[in-house]
């Protein structure tokens, strides 16, 4: 994936937000986008994501899948946390939501009404939304933010695993949630420019020796298998016709 020379403005003759950005994403790339208040995260996110056209400039070579959880989730919908995300899933092809809606602490909402929900109620349904398809691009708008201990502490395993199965994951985070986090590539917005640091490490953590385990499962429980296994942090993908 690939950003030439993209800027942005709100408007015609408006001062650019964002100013001739350049930079190249590979499949397993964590980035976290860092700057000041206003200095343009957010709309970074958005065009990253697709949802926000570049002013000049190309977004190319985008992953097919996309998942965007906005740093404020819009609740103003008629819906219940089960109806919205059985809505989602649909559209999306029906993949699995309510494995995620589990692990991410959901369980006891599912029958509350979307406007009802505390903001971080709220931003779990979100983060379910854009984690349920697998995406190919992960992008995160404050993602720790409002979130209960227990919840936060997920996220790194759930990131971890979106990189290890070759997606692309962006965020935004003035929490510190990734600071534990290997190979982290880091984006600062600075006058609608951006600039790369070093990465915070060069190489994954050191941990307990892996194996590789074949697991026959009947061909109506793929989608799902794999998906809890995803979820629980472990590589898992499906073989070719004809593999062992």
């Amino acid at each position: 994936m690939r950003l030439s020379n993209v800027s942005f403005a709100y408007r015609r003759r408006a001062p650019a937000v964002l100013r001739d950005v350049d930079a190249d994403l590979a499949p397993g790339d964590v980035i976290e986008v860092v700057g000041a208040n206003g200095a343009g995260k957010s709309t970074l996110l958005r065009l990253l994501a697709g949802i926000t056209r570049p002013t000049h400039g190309t977004v190319t070579d985008r992953p097919r899948v996309v998942g965007f959880a906005p740093d404020r989730f819009p609740v103003d919908q008629p819906f219940t946390v089960t109806q919205y995300l059985t809505h989602i899933s649909r559209i999306r092809g029906n993949p699995a939501w309510r494995p995620w809606a589990t692990r991410l602490g959901l369980d006891d909402l599912l029958d509350v009404r979307l406007a009802e929900l505390s903001k971080g109620s709220a931003h779990k349904v979100g983060l379910v939304q854009a984690l349920m398809p697998d995406p190919g691009l992960l992008i995160l708008d404050e993602p720790f933010a409002g979130l209960d201990a227990d919840t936060r502490a997920q996220l790194p395993a759930i990131i971890t695993a979106a990189r290890t199965r070759g997606a692309i994951v962006i965020l935004s985070d003035h929490q510190g949630g990734l600071d534990d986090l290997p190979s982290v590539r880091h984006w600062s917005l600075h006058g609608g420019h951006l600039k790369e640091s070093a990465p915070s490490a060069t190489s994954e953590p050191s941990g307990p020796p892996t194996k590789v385990v074949h697991v026959t499962v009947p061909a109506t429980e793929v989608d799902a298998f794999l998906t809890r296994m995803r979820q629980a942090g472990y590589e898992a993908q499906e073989a070719e016709e004809g593999q062992p």
